[in-house]
């Protein structure tokens, strides 16, 4: 078959068998089709791999054929015998004749002369039991050859540069890797790798082997291709000598391209190698940092030393993974049978693991997801396993290291960390080192920076304890080998409908106390998981790295002051932050969530539900803002990073209106149904008379929605999903709707909103890349573009004493009024909180004590009508208010309790910090 016509090729029946019993299953990298045809159109393909592989050969023969890509005319110490029908002539005498090296040469130059496709392998796998070369004579002289003529891919490279040299049409040299076992590779070598190839080289017997044991999850991943000629145009230039390199000098440079181009890909699959276990501590214990802090610790003493040195390799045996791939394997099953039920699909941001996949071949990745449920640690790991990506290490709390789970965990890539390490310096620097060795070993890292699953729905202030190790590691501080490899800084937002904590988290909101993890709790919440929870939803952000946010902030040198590296690693963490929030999608269960708890009204029929959701979808889109592919019709593109909080960017509502989704009012039926499965919703058909209401109907278009007083706690969590996206245009719409009918003078809106941005610091996100003033303005000049504002001018014309206030009626005004009541829940916690500091004027209070006392005035308010909204009374809002009244100098803190400062310590006093809160509220 080596020059032979292929157009009516037709394998024979034992290679058919074959193709279709085997390698059916082969994972197409997309762009490694995509990669062949463009070659093809441009000159010759020649595919190359690395190491000698009948199975490779024949998997690559099948895909070539299958996706009718160039058929393979040479394959370099094969032949293509085996490709002939069965019994015929040609293919025994070819498998019987022998071959020198010049003839697959010739064979070589005579396919590519032709413009034909060939493979190519580089390299022959390592290992005792190949056949040994054998003694072939030529003009007298002996040299040692491979066995049938079996070679390095020197020669045959060699040929394709002279191939290149005698044609005008490029030869391009397409890499390419097909992985059969996803087990990292191991750095300790065994008897079994020099027997038979090591795992990631296998020599003959091992690779049918992995094939025999992996046939049903081979990967195959293409690098990108060599342009021949332009290689030749670069590399063969004459030096500053005059003489162009021979060659020799430039088969190896091809060779060394191809090779490292290849091991990418493959490592891209694998990750990786791993090391032994007893090496990995013994790095981390003697990494310079920790021995230093060992040394300050231990003083002048040897014997101090070395027990220190022992305690540090105890805490990292504490807090090491073990990475099982048979434990992960077992976990994806587990998945698939439990997690994979409980939720009814996975929405997930494709197009953003493609980015993350392309980053991993030249760089580490460091995960940084939203965390809002225990399913978090492990949806990632799945994502990665069927993406054939190796999975993330995963910082987990040690409160979740109990068994059996913490051994499930540690085996799936898990490592435990004490929940605090304050005043151990000897774990602090243990934990340092360990990750530190991580990155520099290029393993990627999953660590949740708002450090515990938010039990309200939207993120939690970033904590800067890891990312701060994180960062340290990539600018070289402390280890002088640093890691060689970029790093990249993924955020992800994970959102669900239905998060399964949910009755736990609405008992911790209404002042429970979080219960510890344990077996009991996982029998529990197993139990629990039997319901069905809606849909969960993956996006990926756009990546950051240390060098982006170092040229935003000015800085040019990597080695900086601690002050300027703790700005450094703020400014990473809140823009960090800030990119989950803007990729966060809309979900249904959100939107409806959003749309009960806003309207104002005891009931609302299914036809203003719609039109509700209908308003908030369109001023989600001026926003930017991504919906989950099964809200809507059509899906409008990711928008800009600068597009959060509604600053425009010169489009109608922020988005082309060819892009702009239409909501698909069947998700919004299907989100009532979750809701009302669930007991969060109630359902009423007006117009039936009592006596003949068997049972409530099913949500749809004759039903009228009730929320219980109950569940709005419940409904608070979906809604908060997308609170950030209303977060900036509500702190001037509060203060204008709680202000006369006239309005406010532009100036005192500008201080009434800026007081209630302070106020709610610990609460909500802002934007970090202006200042105040500036984001006022824009927003400003938003809300009077949209319809949201009017302004009246002073008699003598424009200036800072513009009157501001609400539209007078229409769309303008009720989607100012959406904005109020989007954060109208938070305004009235902080009420409540202000009133129940009234307790301190009879002496301090523990915060956990203040923060109960709290939630009894709350529930009181509610019942008494002082507050409207259920969902006011949280333990969450409330702690985050008493920060809040010591940052603002209502309250003071004395031996870790709350005290009443001088100022404020009368009952006048505290009803005046009452006031100013209630003051951006509508008197009742």
């Amino acid at each position: 078959m080596g020059s032979g016509s292929l157009s009516s090729y037709e394998p024979n029946p034992a290679l058919a068998w074959i193709y279709q019993r085997f390698f059916e299953h082969i994972e197409v990298d997309q762009a490694w089709t995509r990669q062949v045809r463009e070659a093809e159109q441009r000159g010759t393909v020649v595919y190359v791999l690395r190491n000698l592989s009948f199975v490779d050969f024949l998997a690559l023969d099948f895909l070539t054929k299958k996706e009718a890509l160039p058929r393979v005319r040479f394959a370099n110490d094969l032949g293509l015998w085996v490709l002939e029908p069965a019994m015929s002539r040609r293919g025994l005498l070819a498998s019987l004749l022998p071959r020198t090296e010049a003839d697959d040469v010739t064979r070589l130059r005579h396919a590519l002369d032709e413009g034909a496709s060939a493979a190519l392998f580089l390299k022959r796998p390592p290992s005792i039991l190949e056949p040994p070369a054998r003694i072939r004579r030529r003009g007298g002289a002996a040299r040692a050859i491979p066995t049938r003529g079996k070679t390095e891919g020197d020669t045959y490279l060699r040929a394709v540069l002279e191939a290149q040299r005698a044609s005008d049409r490029p030869i391009l040299l397409v890499p390419q890797v097909f992985v059969w076992t996803r087990s990292p590779d191991e750095r300790k070598q065994n008897v079994v790798d020099s027997l038979f190839g090591p795992r990631e080289w296998p020599g003959k017997i091992r690779t049918v082997t992995q094939f025999l044991m992996n046939w049903r999850h081979v990967t195959l991943r293409a690098g990108e291709p060599v342009d021949v000629q332009e290689f030749l145009a670069h590399e063969a230039r004459p030096d500053e000598t005059g003489r162009s390199p021979g060659d020799d000098v430039l088969v190896r440079r091809l060779t060394y391209a191809l090779l490292r181009r290849l091991e990418r890909e493959r490592q891209a699959v694998v990750g990786p190698t791993r090391k032994p276990a007893d090496r990995l501590r013994d790095q981390v214990v003697r990494s310079p940092r920790l021995q230093k802090v060992i040394r300050d610790m231990a003083g002048e003493g040897e014997t101090e030393r070395r027990v220190l040195g022992w305690r540090a390799l105890a805490m990292v045996r504490e807090l090491e993974t073990e990475v099982d791939p048979n434990a992960l394997r077992a976990m994806d099953a587990a998945f698939d049978a439990t997690v994979a039920r409980m939720y009814s699909a996975f929405e997930i941001d494709h197009e953003g693991i493609e980015r993350l996949r392309a980053a991993s071949k030249d760089g580490t990745l460091v995960l940084l997801p939203s965390h809002k449920s225990h399913v978090d640690y492990i949806i990632l790991t799945h994502l990665f396993m069927h993406a054939n990506m190796p999975v993330p290490l995963v910082a987990a709390g040690d409160n979740l290291a109990f068994f059996p789970l913490g051994p499930i965990l540690r085996r799936g890539g898990a490592f435990f960390i004490r929940r605090s390490f304050r005043g151990d310096r000897l774990y602090g620097a243990v934990v340092d080192a360990y990750m530190r060795r991580l990155i520099i070993d290029g393993w990627p890292l999953e660590f949740f920076l708002e450090g515990a699953r938010s039990r309200t729905g939207k993120l939690l202030p970033p904590k800067l304890g890891l990312l701060s190790i994180v960062v340290d590691a990539v600018l070289g501080a402390a280890e002088p080998a640093g890691p060689a490899r970029k790093v990249y800084f993924c955020p992800i937002s994970i959102g669900y409908e239905r998060v399964v904590e949910e009755r736990e988290y609405v008992r911790e909101l209404s002042g429970g106390e979080k219960r510890k993890e344990d077996v009991r709790g996982l029998v529990a919440a197993a139990e629990t998981a039997l319901g069905r929870y809606g849909r969960l939803n993956v996006q990926f952000g756009e990546l950051l790295t240390i060098d982006g946010v170092m040229a935003e902030l000015g800085e040019s040198q990597r080695a900086m002051s601690p002050a300027r590296r703790r700005a450094l690693v703020t400014r990473l963490a809140y823009r960090v932050m800030n990119e989950i929030n803007r990729v966060t999608a809309i979900t249904p269960s959100a939107l409806v969530a959003a749309a009960l708890l806003t309207h104002g009204r005891r009931g609302i029929p299914h036809a203003d539900l719609i039109a509700a959701c209908e308003r908030l979808a369109r001023i989600l889109r001026g926003y930017s803002a991504r919906f989950a592919p099964s809200l809507t019709v059509s899906v409008s593109a990711p928008a800009p990073a600068r597009a959060l909080h509604g600053k425009r960017e010169g489009r109608a509502n922020g988005v082309p209106e060819s892009a702009k989704p239409i909501l698909r009012h069947g998700a919004i039926r299907e989100a009532c149904e979750l809701l009302h499965r669930a007991g969060h919703l109630e359902t009423h058909q007006p117009g039936v008379p009592v006596g003949e209401r068997r049972e409530r109907p099913r949500p749809g278009p004759e039903a009228v929605y009730v929320v219980p007083d109950v569940a709005r706690l419940s409904l608070d969590i979906a809604k908060n999903l997308m609170v950030h996206f209303f977060v900036t245009r509500a702190m001037i719409a509060t203060p204008l709707h709680a202000a006369a009918p006239q309005g406010i003078a532009r100036a005192l809106l500008a201080e009434r909103a800026q007081a209630l941005s302070r106020l709610f610091k610990y609460e909500f996100q802002f934007r970090a890349d202006a200042t105040f003033e500036t984001i006022f303005a824009e927003t400003v000049d938003a809300m009077l573009a949209d319809g949201e504002l009017e302004a009246e001018p002073p008699s003598g014309g424009e200036g800072p004493d513009v009157l501001l206030r609400l539209a007078a009626g229409g769309e303008g005004r009720e989607r100012a009024l959406l904005h109020v009541r989007m954060i109208l829940g938070f305004v009235e916690g902080y009420r409540v909180a202000a009133r129940a500091t009234a307790a301190l004027l009879k002496g301090s209070l523990a915060p956990k004590d203040l923060a109960k006392r709290a939630i009894g005035v709350g529930e009181r308010m509610f019942l008494a009508g002082e507050i409207a909204c259920r969902e006011a009374v949280s333990r969450p809002v409330i702690d985050n208010a008493l920060l809040a009244f010591v940052e603002q100098g209502y309250l003071g803190r004395s031996d870790g309790k709350y005290v009443l400062p001088a100022s404020y310590a009368s009952a006048d006093a505290v009803r005046v910090i009452e006031g100013r809160i209630a003051s951006y509220l509508v008197p009742s």
